[in-house]
């Protein structure tokens, strides 16, 4: 089975759109509606309800009609009018078949669209949760970001769609407003890119909240890889495995904002060579640059505000380990524990967990399995012996199973030069391994 990174990748859709009047409304009168939203690996996840199934979507600037995937007896939905279509989307593989549902209903709190398209996947493998650490069964972007104002605050992970009719602009203190270019529903900023210490050369990226990742970067006559980089797993598309290089830049200038040694990636080419229509952009922007910012996205205005916020400063976040985690099912712990009452407690947060408290003072609990799903060739772990497929058990000397999936991720990526310690299950055996994280931009010798 492919695994997937928690890096998220823009999607392309081979299927015409009709002109159906798809639109998203709030009530009469009615001017902004606020949607508390989780923040998972630099993702934006909205509880959003499909024909009156409560779904996550993550919100996706880069994909123009929702796309449904993940969905099994357990998330029911009735989906109307629905016929086979083909799908392309970056990686290596070939265009994968899909299906078109037409006349779905959409509700966000008060939030209505009564005739949605939208188009359903169903691949198994491709599965957000695992790599999450929460159910998600699609993506969102476009027609919410066509329809409203959308003003998005990373810091208190909330969004209010504002109706554009009712809407006025408030003077905001050392906000940034850029043009934003609307071009085949795609959303596209203008700016200033530096590469080994050389002069600005002007760049034009896609806008791209569906990646967690912070830059990507075409190569081109101009734009080449630096020479301090190193190869990596950059994700999974909806065509197959996206692989390229790891570097970062000097500095990225949107406006008058300047973000230094910004993390960035070079998709291999043929990871994207099959992609006709890439907006004659340079590269993209993802969630891990996006969440420095509190956004006021305004297509209808074809604009775009920045402001800083808490996050700004905030270093990028490198994969020092080599590890990619992942959920994969569940797994029973023992654990003893001071009271003997004999009881049962279920908790449905995430996967959900059940605890069994025993009269013997013994409590066990089926709780997710964290696994190794990637390590990038010469690595630490790679060099210390962890494999594809260990189960991870601890993390200097810390439970997993009592933290979230993100939260192990940065345990295992705290600094350079941290010596990590790691206990793993392998063939019923449970093993123990230390690796020190070392610099990933080595001089060049």
């Amino acid at each position: 089975m492919k695994h997937l990174t928690k890096y998220i990748l823009i999607f392309v859709l081979c299927v015409p759109l009709l002109s159906i009047a798809q639109t998203f409304t709030l009530p009469h009168g009615q001017k902004y509606q606020k949607i508390k939203f989780q923040l998972i690996n630099n993702l934006i996840v909205l509880p959003i309800e499909v024909n009156g199934a409560q779904l996550s979507f993550i919100l996706d600037t880069g994909v123009r009609k929702p796309i449904l995937f993940n969905l099994d007896d357990h998330d029911p939905v009735h989906l109307n009018n629905v016929s086979e279509i083909t799908i392309r989307g970056l990686g290596e593989g070939e265009p994968i078949k899909a299906l078109s549902s037409k006349g779905n209903t959409f509700k966000l709190n008060t939030i209505e669209n009564n005739e949605q398209q939208l188009f359903i996947i169903l691949d198994s493998d491709l599965n957000f949760s695992p790599n999450l650490g929460i159910p998600v069964h699609g993506i969102i972007g476009y027609d919410l970001f066509r329809d409203f104002i959308v003003d998005i605050n990373y810091f208190s992970k909330t969004i209010k769609f504002h109706s554009p009719e009712l809407y006025s602009y408030k003077k905001r203190r050392k906000t940034e407003v850029l043009p934003l270019l609307i071009r085949n529903s795609k959303a596209y900023v203008e700016g200033q890119i530096s590469l080994n210490d050389e002069s600005d050369l002007p760049v034009r990226l896609l806008i791209d909240t569906g990646s967690s990742d912070a830059v990507w970067l075409f190569e081109d006559d101009e734009i080449g890889i630096p020479e301090k980089h190193y190869d990596d797993f950059l994700g999974e598309g909806l065509n197959g495995s996206i692989f390229g290089k790891r570097t970062k830049l000097n500095r990225i200038n949107l406006g008058s904002y300047v973000l230094n040694d910004a993390k960035t990636a070079f998709p291999d080419k043929q990871s994207y060579n099959a992609i006709s229509n890439l907006g004659n952009r340079n590269g993209s922007l993802g969630g891990e640059m996006l969440k420095r910012f509190n956004i006021i996205f305004d297509f209808p205005n074809q604009k775009i505000s920045l402001k800083k916020n808490k996050f700004f400063k905030m270093p990028f976040h490198y994969n020092l380990s080599g590890i990619t985690l992942q959920h994969n099912g569940l797994r029973y712990v023992a654990e003893s524990i001071a009271d003997s009452k004999g009881v049962v407690k279920i908790d449905e947060r995430e996967f959900g967990n059940v605890e069994i408290v025993l009269e013997n003072r013994t409590k066990v609990s089926l709780v997710p399995e964290i696994v190794v799903s990637g390590i990038r060739a010469g690595s630490p772990a790679h060099d210390a012996g962890l494999r594809e497929g260990d189960v991870v058990l601890a993390v200097d000397g810390k439970k997993i199973h009592h933290y979230k999936l993100q939260d192990v991720m940065y345990m295992l990526d705290k600094q350079e030069g941290k010596k990590v310690r790691i206990m793993i299950q392998r063939s019923n055996n449970d093993l123990q391994f230390s690796f020190t994280l070392k610099k990933l931009f080595q001089p060049m010798p």
